[in-house]
């Protein structure tokens, strides 16, 4: 049981902007959140959108770690709440489709990652994870997204994108950070109400060991 490497100060951090900005360091440990596609309703992800565009316009690159906060704040903890409402098919909530992305999450197990925590709700999944020195963040996505995406469509006879193109990812600044994910991840399910039918969640030992007390 190793102990996962947090964010270095006092090393580059490579900062990234597709959709959503990405700040990324080698090896390091990261809380992630990707969605399906229905999951927030064209008007408020167009709202988003445009407020989004107009911060990054008033806050031009380099973002400093305040100005990541600030953003995270005001635009990543609002996408969590749409989340958490639960708009959109939600066909996470069979149990079928969730094993498919279960068993993505832990292929690579052990070989470009270490799984911390993770769970699977209707509409859009976290995970905390220790990404293994010389991969790529991305990388590691997108073979998520585009197995699961496949398998999904041919289970469910859908056609289309299944997962929204970008992905949310923070990280870990220390300990206390590593904690605060840990039991973000085991309350997300109580804080959206769900039955215990309707999501997996799952975390190894050393989230165990940090976070003991449940939730």
């Amino acid at each position: 049981m190793s102990t996962p490497l947090f964010l270095n100060r006092m090393t580059d951090v490579e900062k990234s902007v597709n959709h959503l900005p990405h700040w990324q360091q080698p090896g390091r440990c990261y809380f992630l959140t990707f969605r399906m596609a229905d999951s927030i309703p064209a008007k408020l992800r167009d709202e988003w959108t445009a407020q989004r565009d107009q911060w990054l316009q008033d806050h031009p690159k380099p973002h400093s770690p305040e100005e990541t906060g600030e953003y995270q704040q005001k635009f990543t903890a609002r996408i969590e709440r749409w989340l958490d409402a639960a708009h959109g098919s939600c066909v996470l909530r069979q149990p079928e489709c969730r094993e498919i992305v279960a068993g993505a999450l832990s292929f690579f197990e052990a070989k470009r990652y270490h799984l911390h925590s993770w769970v699977i709700m209707p509409n859009h999944v976290h995970v905390l994870m220790s990404l293994h020195e010389g991969e790529q963040l991305g990388r590691v996505l997108s073979s998520w997204k585009s197995f699961t995406a496949n398998r999904l469509n041919d289970l469910l006879h859908l056609s289309g994108p299944f997962w929204q193109e970008d992905y949310f990812d923070r990280l870990v600044r220390d300990s206390d950070h590593f904690v605060r994910c840990v039991r973000y991840i085991r309350r997300n399910p109580l804080k959206a109400n769900l039955p215990p039918d309707a999501y997996s969640i799952w975390e190894d030992a050393l989230s165990r060991q940090w976070a003991p007390t449940a939730p």
